[in-house]
């Protein structure tokens, strides 16, 4: 059975990371750099304003020629952001991210984000649900094909 968007924030030990409309590009940056992470949510307490990414900096910081320490993220976010609820699958969550060509997805319960799904949760998971199916058959396989150190099997 495949994984759900809250039973892979429930596998992750990074936290959901935030940061105010109004800090500095610079210093979403270093948060960023920090924790490893490519995005983080912009908030207004609970409201979820945007999202920032690496791909907003390079497009929006660098290519512009804008000063990152002079530029506030809400200048920058990407507003429009698409956000899921935590029963979606990860294939769901895959299929969103290539149709959609984002990378994150914030997940939302009751109008309250829960935590944030990005590319690299969902290609691990995939990887670790498809080597179970793997070893599963393997031993399937070794089972039936096993016949000298397995007992008789009835003919029924």
């Amino acid at each position: 059975m495949s994984q759900t968007a809250r039973q892979i924030l429930q596998g992750k030990t990074t936290e959901t990371l935030s940061v105010d409309p109004g800090l500095s590009v610079f210093d979403a940056l270093t948060i960023m750099a920090k924790h490893d992470v490519g995005s983080v949510l912009v908030m207004s307490g609970q409201a979820l304003l945007g999202i920032f990414t690496e791909r907003d900096y390079a497009r929006k910081v660098a290519l512009q020629g804008r000063s990152s320490r002079a530029t506030a993220v809400a200048e920058l976010m990407s507003q429009e952001v698409l956000t899921i609820a935590p029963m979606r699958t990860v294939e769901e969550c895959m299929a969103i991210m290539t149709e959609k060509r984002v990378r994150h997805l914030p997940v939302v319960e009751n109008d309250s984000v829960i935590g944030i799904v990005s590319i690299g949760d969902v290609v691990k998971t995939l990887i670790a649900e498809q080597q179970t199916t793997i070893k599963h058959l393997h031993g399937y396989i070794a089972g039936e094909l096993d016949t000298e150190s397995s007992p008789a099997r009835p003919p029924w």
